[in-house]
């Protein structure tokens, strides 16, 4: 016969353990019933405080290591009756505005009465001495603030939502939380970052809305947008969007067409050529196309400068000579107000970069240089020695109003932006970049078109050279001094579908370490990166070596190597622990999606320094400026010690150590590679096998993305035109 569960009283007197994400608690209590002695419980709480009194309904249990513990599977709270729980509960700092020795003076006045006037009559508060009116305003709201958190966890905890959630709801919509999630529950995805359709579907099912619910079915299809977005995609083809919605939802195609009508009505999504878009998209991809055309369109001014003269002392200054295609860039730029500038490593375009900075301030123009993440920044303010910063910054985010403070009415104040690392750039960032300048603006696109699209969807810099309706200047030349470098030269072999040179007696910068088993290819890199390379190079295995990989998944993903390499280099025990992840202090951590209230953004990456318990915070170093994250913010954090080539784009980094095995064979493609080798300043090693690299070589087929900035072009531009002849 099962054991029947018990029911004990106690006061939390200490939590010895408390996860956040998943609410398991570890907590000594004074037990009060059935008798009074000090006892631990072990179980899961929406919320707990030190001071609280509770009825938990369990089981006694003897732990191997920890002795007689009480592990419980329900409580409720109780508050307390004695004046000694009342005393510990109000100074534990569940209300604001009382500390012990204020707690201790409101019990010392009103007795067994305290938590009834709190509750009822706080404006008797002033009867105790040093509380001031301002003091009990702070007291009443944090109060009913605390009594709304637990009608809100309680409610949330019933529907098995985990307490980490639960805090993150909470968080978004305060008291309304209950009523906004039985009114519609999908509302979370959009406005919640960490719970996507999923989750949001789980707690809807609990709350018992349908399947075949207009709501639910809405949410599938914007679900659909948004993972294809994830993907790069601004759109999806109806035929695809259909059955896709239909298969994740275990519904009928006839019911999501029928809800895709009903959104194209409310206008939540557009429907176009059976090309089905979410809003965001669309709009960022008409609004890129008319202000390019806007900025083309205007009114060139002759500009009184002698080109040949000028280049001629731009090379006795820096004892160089431009090749024939960098000087037509310079002159180029003086003839367009938008230019695109694209080539691959060693091909000049930090040099032509420059040259055409120098072009602008002998006109007396004011430049602004940006680039899309905080590294490519910082490599072309070094490059240029002028100040450049991230087009975030250059934006200047308005947390308060939740957009960016330079638009239409407040741009940019310059003459010419030069943007770098441009095939990084989605759609998005750059339509709110082109809403700050002015169309008297001379705009400089540079970028390497051979390299990984961006993270975000669109595929800009392809779709702008395609489009055939800006001038492109192809640097193809390589330099004497970078054709020395085997990172170069087997960078545009393998972007010209040819083998790499490898085995050179002389080469100290490109390496191939043959490994066919994943488990020891994972091993050879854990070895390089705390051993060989730090020995052999100087290299610091924390900052000045990437692992770069093609997935996240299997042997040698980025999940596995970080677990094998912080265990490596990581020797700090001060942790903690949220949903599967244990961060350490000096951990090496990433951002993975951009917070524009904390300034960092996808792609940052930076060191823990300091995890505080008490506060319950986490503080990482970016460049040189520290962020404090709360821990229910973690899941915005991922370890670093390996990233994915996609999330490497726009760094450099002295050292990058790269597994390619046939296991990534979905993955091996050759921009993936070509991206990998020409983040690596000094040195590459690719540990793996020959028939990987082959087949990463000959793989030339790109991810098609799904975007419509090419044709958007074509067709403003023609329409310009004709209008032109017209007038």
């Amino acid at each position: 016969m099962a054991e029947e569960s018990i029911l004990i009283k106690g006061t939390i007197k200490k939590l010895v353990y408390h996860m956040e994400e998943d609410g398991f608690v570890i907590a000594r209590i004074d037990m009060q019933e059935p008798e009074q002695k000090e006892m631990v419980v072990v179980g899961k709480m929406a919320t707990v405080t030190v001071g609280e009194t509770y009825q938990f309904e369990g089981k006694w249990n003897v732990d191997p290591r920890y002795g007689l513990q009480f592990n419980f599977e329900d409580y409720q709270i109780i508050l307390p009756t004695t004046l000694d729980g009342v005393r510990r509960y109000l100074g534990s700092g569940l209300i604001k505005g009382v500390g012990p020795v204020t707690a201790g003076r409101i019990v010392d006045h009103f007795g067994e009465k305290t938590l009834d006037i709190i509750e009822k009559t706080p404006e008797r508060l002033n009867e105790v001495e040093g509380i001031a009116q301002k003091r009990i305003e702070i007291i009443k709201k944090s109060w009913q603030e605390q009594k709304e958190i637990k009608r809100v966890m309680l409610f949330l905890q019933s529907y098995q939502v985990t307490t980490g959630y639960a805090v993150k709801i909470f968080k978004q919509y305060g008291s309304r939380a209950i009523e906004k999630l039985k009114e519609n529950p999908y509302c979370m995805i959009d406005d919640i970052f960490g719970i996507g359709f999923k989750i949001a579907d789980k707690i809807a099912q609990n709350l018992g809305i349908g399947n075949d619910s207009p709501a639910r079915i809405g949410a599938g299809i914007k679900y659909c947008l948004n993972e294809s977005a994830n993907h790069g995609h601004c759109f999806i083809y109806l035929d695809d969007l259909l059955p896709m919605t239909a298969e994740l939802l275990g519904t009928a195609e006839e019911l999501v067409e029928k809800e895709c009508t009903v959104l194209q009505r409310k206008k939540e999504i557009i429907i176009q050529n059976k090309q089905v878009w979410l809003p965001l998209y669309f709009n960022a991809e008409q609004e890129i196309g008319e202000k390019i055309v806007r900025i083309i369109r205007f009114p060139q001014q002759l500009l009184q400068i002698n080109i040949d003269q000028k280049i001629g002392e731009l090379e006795e200054k820096y004892k160089i000579n431009f090749a024939a295609e960098q000087k037509q860039a310079m002159k180029e730029v003086l003839l367009n107000r938008v230019l695109i500038l694209t080539g691959g490593p060693g091909t000049g375009k930090t040099t032509t970069t420059i040259g055409l900075i120098e072009l602008f301030e002998e006109l007396g123009m004011k430049i602004v240089l940006a680039a899309p993440t905080g590294r490519a920044a910082k490599k072309l303010s070094e490059a240029t020695r002028r100040f450049a910063r991230t087009i975030h910054r250059l934006l200047v985010y308005n947390p308060r109003e939740k957009c960016f403070t330079k638009n239409e009415q407040n741009p940019i104040r310059a003459d010419v932006v030069i943007l770098d690392e441009v095939s990084m750039i989605d759609v998005i960032l750059m339509q709110s970049l082109l809403k700050a300048i002015t169309e008297n603006t001379f705009l400089v696109l540079i970028g390497d078109i051979d390299q990984l699209p961006s993270v975000g969807p669109g595929n800009l810099l392809k779709d702008l050279i395609d489009s055939e309706v800006i001038p492109v200047v192809r640097l193809t030349h390589i330099f004497r001094q970078k054709a020395k470098s085997l990172i170069i030269l087997n960078a545009h072999r393998v972007n010209q579908g040819k083998y790499p040179i490898l085995n050179v007696k002389q080469n100290k910068d490109f390496f191939f370490l043959k490994e066919e088993d994943p488990e020891r290819a994972a091993q050879k890199i854990i070895q390089l990166c705390t051993y060989r390379l730090p020995r052999s190079y100087g290299y610091d295995p924390m900052h000045d070596i990437q692992v770069l990989t093609p997935m996240y998944k299997g042997a040698v993903g980025a999940d596995q190597l970080n677990n094998l390499l912080r265990n490596a280099l990581n020797s700090d025990e001060k942790s903690v622990k949220y949903g599967h992840q244990v961060y350490k202090i000096n951990d090496k951590v990433m951002q993975i999606r951009n917070n524009y209230d904390k300034e960092v953004f996808n792609g940052d990456i930076g060191n823990i320094k300091d995890i505080d318990h008490e506060e319950q915070t986490v503080k990482v170093l970016f460049y040189r400026r520290v962020v404090e994250y709360e821990f229910s913010e973690l899941n915005e954090l991922v370890l670093a010690y390996a990233i994915t080539v996609h999330k490497s784009q726009g760094s450099e980094y002295p050292a990058v150590v790269m597994p390619l095995l046939t296991q990534h064979y979905l993955l091996l493609q050759r921009n993936l590679l070509y991206t990998a080798i020409t983040r690596a300043r000094r040195l590459v090693v690719i540990v793996g096998t020959s028939k990987a690299l082959w087949i990463a070589i000959k793989n030339d087929k790109t991810v098609q993305r799904n975007t419509f900035l090419k044709e958007r072009l074509q067709d403003m531009m023609h329409s310009e035109n004709n209008k032109s002849l017209v007038e």
